[in-house]
Parts: structure tokens; C-alpha cells; sequence
């Protein structure tokens, strides 16, 4: 229905000088975990840059609970941004803050908390992801995983409704991968945050997501959309089929 729609992209070309992606159209349902997926070099990422409104798209609409991200007027702008938090592929912390201070830091840019109030939201953010006993630990004294756990906290720091995450399981083990799925799902249930994550990896898609998206580079198109079975199970072309069987390098 409508009203459970958070996310619309319409008729998006992606890119920066030139377009890697055209005509791209889908919609995100309030509480669900979207993936967008492809081959390296497909374009996931820029698209995700442009529903977070880091680059304008050269062509097409992004809307966040409505309000556009790029154009519309500056107010328009600004209530877009505040929907969401952003956690990158490389965690993107502060080397010289604590990871205390890296989440502290949305929260006193943008409220008018005092100190102690400040400390303890960001303490529970840190308490969500498993990392309160870290919070005196610097990025470089803490393990990947746990990095991508505070950038996960940061970007939740001021209770958005919608999640981006670019590759969150990107460079970690098994084991460690796995458990940031756990991870996101605990946050998209307790928190009832929406959750659109860029990936390729296919352990933590069939984990995760609830209904993705296929992109592809040679026709800077997208492929395919639907749940993870159903794209595995009845792939509409070939390379979809490569791409949920592992046959080749499918896109």
C-alpha cells in the first residue's frame, strides 16, 4: 500500500559525468530489509550515494518518506536527510576519537542535549551493537567487525527511520559476517527501522533481505526484483541464474 511506501526511485540515472545506471524505478516498504545487488562495478554504490543524497542522480526522483533528496527547495532537503543514518564500507570513524565520541558526534551536531545526556545516548547505541564496554577504544584498537558495529551505532545515533549500510560484510570472516546479519535484523526488529543495504554478498542476502534488487553494468539496467527465493528459483535471465547458482561471474 501507499502509506507503507518510505522509498521511492523513479526513473534514476546514476553516475556522476556519466551514466552507469538508467531508468532505474523501485519502491522500500516501511520495516523491510531492501538489498541491492550486482557484480562489482554495477553501480550499488553510486545508487546508494544518490538515496542518501551525497551526489544528486544526473536524471530521475529519489523520495525519502516523501520529501525529495535532490532538488525541491532547501527545506525539503534538509527533512529528507534527517530520515535516515549512514554506516559506510570502511566504518569511516575518526581515528583520533574514541568510539564514544564517533557517535557522540551526530548527537551534539545536530541536538541541543546537554553533556551527560549526550554520553549516555550514545552509550546506548554502543549497548546496542555490543560495544559499551568499548567505548573508551580507539578505531585502531578494535577489530573490523567491531568497526562496522560503531559506524552501525553512529549512524543510529539519532533514530532514523531509514538505515543505509554499503557492504557491511565486506572484508569480514564468516563468522564475524554472520553475526552483523544477526546484528541488523536485532536493529530492524527492535528498532523498526527500514534497512536498505548494498551487498554481494549472497550469504548474508538470503539472511537478510526481505526483497531485493539485481543491477547490472553491461545494461546499466536492473535485472530483477523480488525475495532472494524467488530470484534464485525462477530467474527471470541467465544472469541472474549465474548470479544466485555461482555459475561464472554471472553480471
Amino acid at each position: 500500500m501507499a502509506d507503507d511506501i518510505v522509498i521511492t526511485v523513479e526513473n534514476v540515472c546514476a553516475g556522476y559525468e556519466e551514466a552507469v545506471l538508467e531508468n532505474i524505478s523501485f519502491s522500500v516498504r516501511r520495516g523491510e530489509v531492501f538489498v541491492i545487488l550486482g557484480g562489482s562495478g554495477c553501480g550499488k554504490s553510486t545508487l546508494l550515494k544518490h538515496m542518501a543524497g551525497l551526489t544528486p542522480p544526473l536524471a530521475g526522483e529519489i523520495r525519502l518518506m516523501g520529501d525529495p533528496v535532490s532538488g525541491g527547495t532547501p527545506a525539503d532537503r534538509a527533512r529528507a536527510l534527517r530520515h535516515f543514518g549512514m554506516a559506510y564500507q570502511s566504518g569511516a570513524l575518526f581515528g583520533s576519537m574514541t568510539l564514544l565520541e564517533n557517535v557522540s558526534l551526530p548527537i551534539e551536531s545536530f541536538t541541543g542535549l546537554p553533556s551527560a545526556a549526550r554520553r549516555l545516548l550514545a552509550e546506548m547505541k554502543l549497548d546496542l551493537v555490543g560495544l559499551k564496554e568499548y567505548a573508551g577504544y580507539f578505531p585502531s584498537e578494535v577489530s573490523g567487525g567491531m568497526k562496522k558495529r560503531a559506524a552501525i551505532a553512529r549512524a543510529m545515533a539519532l533514530d532514523p527511520e531509514i538505515l543505509f549500510l554499503d557492504e557491511p560484510s565486506a572484508g569480514l570472516d564468516p563468522v564475524t559476517a554472520a553475526g552483523l546479519d544477526r546484528l541488523i535484523l536485532r536493529i530492524r526488529d527492535m528498532q523498526g527501522v527500514t534497512v536498505v543495504m548494498v551487498t554481494h554478498e549472497l550469504a548474508s542476502i538470503f539472511a537478510v533481505a526481505d526483497r531485493c534488487v539485481m543491477l547490472d553494468k553491461r545494461s546499466r539496467g536492473m535485472l530483477a526484483a523480488g525475495s532472494p527465493a524467488e530470484l534464485r528459483d525462477n530467474p527471470p535471465c541467465a544472469a541472474v541464474r549465474a548470479f544466485f547458482n555461482r555459475e561464472g561471474d554471472g553480471v
